[in-house]
């Protein structure tokens, strides 16, 4: 191995790349210091998606897979493929926890209630999940079906949530059960920041029935003044009672299969229906407080940068704001919250919850400062950090606030550029999926239409040299991002980990 030198791995969140376009938030950007450093060092393309890191041919990357890879150095199988898996041979119809919690309904006659997010972005979760479910749950004799939708506008175009709901209703009659009872906009049932009052919001809508009482879901979707992410926690009501609550002896099954997002309302449903001899699991295995167990169980993720990193005993500092901190820890780290003994966790905090449309810049400059500050100490070898303003702003679909995030970002990488220069240390930048550079999509009547979801499009690699480093050229063949984790251990000196499937890139 050649002599190593100290660096700093820079996730970009949502840096992706397409040509110049009118809805290129990205290219309209002012980024001089980007441009420079594409314009004089060593860059490629990699892919993010797709089957490139572990997802179904076709589906976009996301911050979740995104991170994980990188650490990983490898592909990671990613739990809506095993679950496509499970559906495609048949095992998920037959699933022995599925038969079971399906077997005490139908000899009980209580009630099943299936929530989760109800689109067809494929990164919590994919509506055609349910048909599968539903077809089970009336071959076993589940007669009483409740479907709590949870609306999106943010992994797909805003304004499709009606077309996601009659999808639905397809299913259901072509299962002879189910009936949907609750709409929800992911603003508050899919809330990861703490914010109980969301939560308990959307809780009581399902469980309960307490919320805004319509005799027609779709009013509800076509009423709401924010979008599909906010339409108001809404209840089917017959006679003016809700029809589905959550009753004694009931069981749910939560149909996200990606945990971050929906954990915090399984939390509160499990400790609010405790009384309730409830039956609760998961289509994914979640990280919740609560006990809930999965019907498909996850990949192995070990033997990533984080354990090659401990083995060396070599320190690592982990920087983010809260967005995107358990990007940086947990999910580098193979979806394992403990810190290696040689690792630091700095998150970045802001005082007040931002809009993110009003203030682009979020705490990108606190976050600057921890990484100068993790960059001027000499027993950091490695600083991971992840600039989230280009991701968390193109989430709004906003296009002129994500050209501002860009820019913004782009002096926060001149600044990271120059300490890493004064501390002789290489710069590894990388896009964890693309978003910002593709801000329309078609929507179901072709029309272009606003849009703040993830894409396909491969992420921009950059390596900014240490001052006297020499760069040797590695495979450039076929790039995606389980070669960053061997990148970063080369440039440090260090071998691959051995179950690292990933290459050298430089």
């Amino acid at each position: 191995m050649s002599e190593g030198f100290p660096g700093i791995l820079l996730v970009l969140d949502g840096w992706g790349h397409a040509p110049a376009a009118a809805d290129n938030a990205i290219t309209s950007a002012e980024t001089p210091a980007l441009d420079e450093l594409i314009a004089t060092c060593p860059h490629l393309l990699a892919d993010a998606s797709g089957t490139a890191v572990g997802l179904l041919p076709g589906t976009v990357g996301n911050s979740e897979i995104g991170h994980m890879v990188i650490g990983a150095g490898r592909p990671v199988p990613y739990d809506s493929v095993l679950v496509q898996q499970q559906i495609d041979s048949g095992e998920l119809a037959s699933n022995p926890l599925l038969c079971e919690v399906f077997g005490e309904l139908a000899s009980t006659g209580a009630a099943l209630h299936l929530i989760g997010l109800a689109s067809d972005g494929a990164i919590h979760a994919h509506v055609d999940h349910l048909r599968p479910i539903l077809l089970a749950a009336a071959e076993q004799g589940v007669g009483r079906v409740w479907l709590h939708a949870i609306t999106d506008g943010r992994d797909v175009s805003d304004g499709t949530a009606a077309d996601y709901l009659g999808k639905i209703e397809k299913f259901v009659a072509e299962a002879g059960v189910g009936t949907l009872v609750t709409v929800i906009g992911r603003g508050y049932a899919l809330d990861k920041a703490g914010n109980l009052d969301l939560t308990r919001e959307a809780g009581l809508a399902i469980a309960d029935g307490v919320g805004a009482s319509v005799t027609r879901l779709l009013d509800a979707v076509e009423a709401s003044e924010r979008g599909d992410e906010w339409v108001v926690p809404s209840i089917l009501v017959d006679g003016g009672a809700p029809v589905g609550r959550i009753s004694e002896g009931d069981a749910v099954l939560f149909t996200n299969f990606r945990s971050d997002r929906i954990q915090q309302l399984a939390d509160f449903l499990v400790d609010h229906t405790a009384g309730r001899s409830v039956r609760t699991v998961s289509l994914a295995q979640y990280d919740t407080t609560a006990e809930i167990p999965p019907l498909v169980s996850r990949a192995e993720t070990g033997g990533g940068l984080a354990d090659v990193l401990q083995e060396h005993g070599l320190r690592s500092v982990r920087i983010a704001e809260t967005e995107k901190f358990e990007h940086v820890t947990y999910y580098v780290n193979g979806r394992d919250s403990t810190a290696r003994e040689v690792e630091e966790h700095v998150r970045v905090t802001a005082e007040t919850k931002p809009d993110y449309r009003t203030r682009p810049e979020m705490t990108l400059d606190k976050v600057v400062e921890e990484i100068e500050s993790a960059a001027r100490r000499s027993d950091v070898d490695l600083v991971v950090a992840n600039l989230a303003n280009i991701d968390v702003v193109g989430h709004t679909g906003d296009f002129d606030a994500t050209v501002l995030a860009t820019a913004h970002t782009d002096k926060a990488v001149a600044r990271i550029a120059e300490v890493a220069r004064e501390t002789s240390r290489w710069v590894l930048l990388v896009g964890d999926h693309g978003n910002a550079e593709q801000m329309k999509k078609n929507g179901p009547d072709g029309s272009p239409r606003p849009y703040g979801g993830h894409t396909t499009n491969p992420v921009p690699v950059v390596l900014v040299p240490a001052p006297g480093q020499e760069v040797a050229s590695g495979d450039h063949d076929a790039v995606s991002l389980a070669d960053i984790a061997p990148t970063v251990l080369g440039l440090l000196g260090r071998p691959s980990g051995a179950v690292m499937t990933g290459k050298r890139l430089w």
